[in-house]
Parts: structure tokens; C-alpha cells; sequence
């Protein structure tokens, strides 16, 4: 799957140059404008300049394209680096012999005269699907196949009348799929010219149609989103007219970490009506379902999400049936919520965050972005006013509003955490009033760098490699784990994304995909087998290893000590959340709880265990099936048949084929009331 972390495509998916003349595009989100995509062609070569940069950070890229004579890509270069700053040495060729091309996956080629004539790009600008959108509008039936797989799809799905510079353009929104698990909602003039691509929560622009277009188009896209999920839970979804009696089932207990002998649970409408021993009698008008002496497992909580359409069925299909949401637009996810909770979309329960940022060239653009501390105080108000669980501060915050902040926070209900914001550390923020440190890199900074490095950008990544040299053992180490300790502060590490960006290597699955990756499409196997954190030379990556270990080490000597560390993934949860639960069996932690820690101790951090977090008569139906024991293998959690949402049902087996995913176990047999 593609991780929003690794993808400037999940910021902008296209675009496609004007003949004769440089064309410049602009990429807009949430009204901030985050960087360009310059197109220029010169007879049969078109030259590209892409720099996207949001929250420190985003791909710089430079691609040469060279047409054949029928527009097609004959060769075509991209060079640069991705988001976490890895280098890109992207090579295409096209000839009557075939077509080669060369990403950070390897090699690959399809050879003779019929090869796709068009390429996705692993790490281009936004070049490739344009070229390809263009061509789509004269194919039959609007579809050619791609290298290195796939066939795309081009389907119209409205128009609209713009007026700027270029004059008043009449242009065609298309969805573009077949290339990804989601397609791309793509803007065409009338000459099948790139006019825009569009997504929930960003827009990339023809250059002066930004005030016209962006919202139009960012409102079509999400709706156009949220059709399509509308689809999947209504030709899904099962909610069953009367009990539901799932039958020969072991459950676990997350307060004994073990699993019950043999039980029949079951569902009434939203709840759990009866948890009894097995072989129980049948009421008239029950559906049966037959559990085969698998487990059932209460619904997990992902504590790092920016929650999406495109991640709300993933996560629900995972056995993710709550969230916590750490910063997004907040309209967006207002409309996302509803959908959700009006039963419109599969997705999780959703506890929101506050994002506070403070403005400065490195802002993300999330949530709310403030210049003074009144500000940030008046948003505090805001968030609490309704009804948010905490606020999350972050990079550019001045560290010293910090104090004021959180005092208000706490004086209206509010948790507080976040990132570590720049020129300060840890010590600083725990001492503030931070209930929560988030990621462990931020915490671990603060025992390394000098007082006026900076870590708005990747520095806070690549500072990473001095990590090897710390004791964990020493008196500074010590002195903020004790703090932490003694204020009861909490931490959410997200150690799968560390693992990603510090231990994966180009060519090679990364370690956290191992066990999903072939069940995946193969354009997302592709995306899975390059590295996040680029590197230079051999050692920068022996470095980086190194720190990942201290990273563990770390985190194992605050297991020790009692200071709780949450779960979550920022890489939108779902496969990756089951990673991350394995790697917190590194820590000291057995399987039993682990899987307590992600279940009923985040209901009670949440402070929702009265209704949420294990599978009592009563509670809400959120829990899912598994055919293997996760008490004596964790990874028991991968293979899911049924997951229960609100008491709603859904068989992973009959929702993957229709993403393009392998499904991990069959669906258990129904018996419907006769």
C-alpha cells in the first residue's frame, strides 16, 4: 500500500505539459501555496521541475522526456531525491524491441513490439499519468496497458468552466485507475492538457486559475472519494435484522492477557448481548456464524493516524476499529467523520487531535497554524469548545508559548503532546505540561544535537545517525526518562516508521512488509521495495542501523522503568499497525500484552474501556475474528476472516479482490434465520 509518509503522489498525482510553451502548475493545500510543477517541451523533449516542500520537507525532481512520434515516452529520465531525501536515478525506454526501465525496486523490462507504450514512474514528478491521461481519451474503451503493470482506465466524471489567464477553459475531471489502489482524480482541458489534479485536502493548479478552480476541485475529489467507498460499504457491509450467535470462538481477555475456553458471542444490533459457553442454544430468528474455533479480538486502537477515505476501509479491514486522529484538515475530517458515523463509509471510531503549528517556512499545513501565542491559545479554545481529546503541537511552535498552552489546555479537559517544537528538547516540553511525547526520534534529539540546529527539516531524520553514541544509561538519558516517570507523561514511539526509514534498503522489501507484500498489487509491490531515509554512502546506512538499535534499546529501558508507550504508526495504519504491535514484542512486551496494550489499555487511556476494548455483554460490538491463537503468535492478527464494527460485519475475503488485494483467510460460513 502506499504510505502517505513515502509518496509525494499522495500530495499530487499528475500533470502534463502545453506544447511550445513552459507551463507552470502550482500545488495548493488547505490555501498555502507548497511548491510548482514546471513543464516545458521543446519540439519531441519536454524538461520537468517539481518541488513540492510541506513541513520541511518533499521531492525535488527533474525528469527529460523524449516523445516518439505518436506522444508516447521513447526514453525518459528522473532524477533528484523523494520526500526523506532518497536519490532518484529513474531510467524509461521504449523500442520495437520493448521496454526497459530501471527504479530504486531494480530492474525490469517486457520485451517484443506489443510492450505498454506508457510508464508509471516510481518516484517522478507527476508527468507520467499525464502523458497517459491524454493518450486514454482516444483509446478504445478508454484503457492501454502500463509498464511495469496494470491497465489503466480512464473514466469521466464531470466538467466544469474556468476563467483566467489562459482565457475562459472549458475541462473534463476523469478518475485514472488501474495504477495504484486508488485512482487518481485527474483534470483535462479541452486538448487533453493537464488542467489539475485533485485530492481530498490539496490541489495542483494551472498557474492563475488558483482562486477559481482549487476549491471546486478539492470538493469534487472528495466526493468523487467518497462515492466510491459509499459503493464498497453498501454492496459490503452486512448488518444483520436480528442476534447474531457466533459460534466456537476463544476470546481474549485483555485483562488476564489469555484467551477464554470455548464461548458463543453475540451481537444485537450495536452491542454484545451474550458472551456464554459454546454449544449454546439457538434463539429463532438468529444468524449463525461458525467461528471454527478461532479467536475473536477486540477491535485495536491506532494511536498515530491522519486519517483518509482511502485509510478508513483499510483500517477497519485490519481489525482497526478506533483511531486517533494526530492532525488534519479539520473540514475534511469533520465531513469523513460524519460519513463514517452516519454508516455511509466503512471506518473507525475517531478520537480527534488539535494540530497547532506555528507559522514559519517549514509549517505543516494542517489543522491550525498560528503566529503568536494568543493564537495558539485562542485555538486551544476552539478545539475545546468541540468536543476534541487533546491538542498536538508541533515543529515550528515557539517552544516557549509551550507553558501557556498546555495550562489552558488542561484547564479546559485537554490532553497535551506532540513533537518536540525546533531550538528546544524533551526536558523542556515534559516540564511545560506535555502528557505525551510523540515519536521517539523527537525525544532522542534532545540528547544530541546543540542548541540551535534546526529540526523544521529532514535534519530531525538524519541527525538520527548520531543515536549510536548515546548511553542510555547516562545521567542525561536517565534525568528525561525519570521526568517522565514522575509526571506519568506517556509516549506514542511509532517504531515502524523508524524501522522503515532507518533499516530499508533499494531493491528489497522493507522488514515491516514481509508478510503482506505479496498479497499486494503489484505497483504496490514495487513502492514497498525501496528505502525512506536516503543515504550516500555505505556508512550512513551502517549509522542508521545502528541508531534504529539504540532506538530499541531505548524504548526497552522505558518499558522497564513503567513509563507507558502507545501504539500507533503515522503510515496509515491498517498492515503497518500490525507491525507495529510486533515491534513492541521487542521491548519485553509477550504477545498477551501487546495485544492488551493495544486493546482495552488504550479504551482506558481514552477513556472509553466502559464501552470499548475487550468483548463483554454489553460493550459495543468492535472485535474481529482470526482462525489462529495471537497469544502464542502475534502474528496470528494478519490473517483476519470477519471484523465487527459497531455491529456491523465485514469479510476481508470479499472486499481485498475488489481493492486488488490477496485476501489473508477465508470468510467463516454464515447461516442466515429461515
Amino acid at each position: 500500500m502506499k504510505f502517505k509518509l513515502v509518496l509525494a503522489a499522495a500530495l499530487c498525482s499528475a500533470a502534463s505539459p502545453l506544447a511550445a510553451r513552459p507551463v507552470e502548475y502550482r500545488m495548493i493545500a488547505d490555501k498555502a501555496d507548497i511548491g510548482r510543477y514546471i513543464a516545458d517541451q521543446n519540439g519531441q523533449t519536454i524538461t520537468i521541475d517539481f518541488d513540492i516542500k510541506q513541513n520541511g520537507r518533499g521531492p525535488t525532481i527533474k525528469e527529460k522526456i523524449v516523445l516518439a512520434a505518436d506522444g508516447s515516452p521513447a526514453n525518459w529520465t528522473i532524477t533528484g531525491r523523494t520526500t526523506f531525501g532518497n536519490a532518484v536515478n529513474e531510467r524509461f525506454t521504449r523500442s520495437a524491441a520493448g521496454a526497459k526501465w530501471q527504479d530504486l525496486a531494480g530492474p525490469g523490462a517486457i520485451k517484443g513490439p506489443d510492450a505498454p507504450r506508457y510508464y508509471v514512474a516510481q518516484n517522478g514528478s507527476v508527468s507520467d499519468i499525464a502523458l497517459m491521461a491524454k493518450a486514454l481519451r482516444s483509446a478504445p474503451g478508454m484503457a492501454l496497458p502500463v509498464a511495469p503493470a496494470g491497465l489503466a482506465r480512464l473514466t469521466e466524471k464531470g466538467r466544469h468552466v474556468f476563467d483566467g489567464p489562459d482565457g475562459r477553459l472549458d475541462v473534463t475531471t476523469y478518475e485514472l485507475s488501474g495504477l495504484a489502489l486508488d485512482p487518481s482524480i485527474i483534470t483535462l482541458d479541452a486538448s487533453g492538457e493537464l488542467f489539475a489534479v485533485s485530492s481530498p485536502d490539496s490541489v495542483l493548479v494551472r498557474k492563475g486559475y488558483e482562486a477559481v478552480a482549487v476549491e471546486p476541485l478539492r470538493a469534487e475529489a472528495e466526493r468523487l472519494g467518497a462515492e466510491r467507498f459509499t459503493t464498497l460499504q453498501k454492496d459490503n457491509a452486512r448488518r444483520y435484522a436480528g442476534p447474531v450467535r457466533i459460534r466456537n470462538v476463544r476470546v481474549f481477555d485483555p485483562a488476564a492477557k489469555a484467551l477464554t475456553e470455548p464461548r458463543d458471542v453475540v451481537v444485537f444490533g450495536r452491542k454484545i448481548s451474550e458472551v456464554v459457553p459454546a454449544g449454546s442454544p439457538a434463539v429463532p430468528g438468529e444468524t449463525t456464524i461458525d467461528g471454527a474455533g478461532g479467536t475473536l479480538v477486540p477491535g485495536l486502537f491506532e494511536m498515530h493516524a491522519h486519517l483518509a477515505q482511502q485509510d478508513a476501509l483499510l483500517n477497519v479491514l485490519a481489525g482497526v476499529t478506533s483511531v486517533r486522529d494526530m492532525g488534519n484538515r479539520d473540514d475534511v475530517l469533520d465531513q469523513l467523520n460524519a460519513r463514517i458515523e452516519a454508516g455511509e463509509l466503512a471506518g473507525p471510531r475517531i478520537v480527534r487531535s488539535g494540530f497547532i503549528e506555528g507559522e514559519s517556512p517549514y509549517s505543516a499545513r494542517n489543522g491550525t497554524v498560528v503566529a503568536s501565542q494568543d493564537a495558539a491559545i485562542a485555538a486551544v479554545r476552539k478545539y475545546a469548545a468541540r468536543g476534541f481529546w487533546q491538542v498536538k503541537l508541533y515543529n515550528s511552535m515557539k517552544p516557549e508559548w509551550a507553558p501557556a498552552i498546555a495550562a489552558e489546555a488542561h484547564r479546559l479537559g485537554l490532553r497535551v503532546a506532540g513533537h518536540v517544537p525546533a531550538f528546544s528538547n524533551a526536558d523542556a516540553m515534559i516540564a511545560a505540561g506535555f502528557d505525551e511525547v510523540t515519536h521517539v526520534n523527537q525525544l532522542m534529539l534532545g540528547w544530541v544535537l546543540n542548541p540551535d540546529e534546526d529540526t523544521r527539516t529532514l535534519f530531525r531524520f538524519t541527525a538520527m545517525r548520531r543515536f549510536p553514541a548515546l548511553d542510555v544509561k547516562s545521567a542525561k538519558v536517565q534525568a528525561t526518562l525519570d521526568a517522565m516517570v514522575a509526571r506519568h507523561v506517556a509516549h506514542e514511539p511509532t517504531i515502524g516508521i523508524h524501522e522503515l526509514g532507518l533499516t530499508a534498503l533499494d531493491g528489497q522489501p522493507n522488514p515491516g512488509a514481509l508478510d503482506y507484500i505479496d498479497h499486494m498489487p503489484p505497483a504496490e509491490q514495487r513502492q514497498l521495495k525501496q528505502a525512506l531515509f536516503g543515504t550516500d554512502t555505505p556508512q550512513q546506512r551502517a549509522d542508521y542501523v545502528a541508531a534504529y538499535g539504540k532506538v530499541l534499546e531505548t524504548l526497552t529501558e522505558m518499558n522497564r522503568k513503567g513509563i507507558l508507550l502507545i501504539p500507533g504508526t503515522d503510515t496509515g495504519g491498517a498492515f503497518t499497525y500490525h507491525r507495529e504491535l510486533e515491534l513492541f514484542g521487542k521491548l519485553g512486551l509477550t504477545p498477551g500484552q501487546v495485544l492488551a496494550r493495544a486493546t482495552l489499555e488504550m479504551a482506558a487511556y481514552l477513556h472509553q474501556d466502559q464501552q470499548l476494548g475487550s468483548v463483554e455483554r454489553g460493550k459495543l460490538a468492535d472485535f474481529f475474528l482470526v482462525p489462529g491463537d495471537p497469544v502464542k503468535d502475534l502474528k496470528a492478527i494478519k490473517a483476519i476472516a470477519m471484523v465487527v464494527k459497531d455491529g456491523t460485519f465485514y469479510y476481508p475475503a470479499e472486499i481485498y479482490p475488489k481493492l486488488g488485494i490477496k485476501p489473508f483467510a477465508a470468510a467463516p460460513k454464515v447461516t442466515q434465520p429461515d
